[in-house]
């Protein structure tokens, strides 16, 4: 199971659940989380990993994350779609920003 594969059931997820989703193939600032959602009117990036990558965040990675975090958006790290529903319906939501 590679990251793509995992991207893909993510995104399928979350545009069933009717959210907008954007996967980022190319952008102008390294470090860029994978794919970029709106959930109910709140921000929300994704940095996908593989199970065996999970823990292999980069600083320039990491850093992004925590800045959405600080900015008000929500920030996380997946390595499957049940972690992102887990997340995004869940209790976590409010708490993972």
């Amino acid at each position: 199971m590679n990251e793509q594969y995992i991207q893909r059931k993510i995104i399928k997820w979350l545009e069933s659940e009717g959210y907008y989703v954007v996967k980022i193939i190319s952008a102008n600032k390294a470090g860029v989380p994978d794919l970029l959602v709106c959930v109910d009117g709140k921000f929300v990036a994704i940095e996908v990993k593989t199970p065996k990558t999970k823990n292999n965040v980069s600083k320039l990675q990491k850093y992004n994350l925590e800045k959405i975090k600080k900015c008000g958006g929500v920030a996380i790290v997946a390595y499957d779609v049940e972690k992102v529903k887990s997340i995004i319906k869940g209790d976590n939501y409010e708490r993972s920003n």
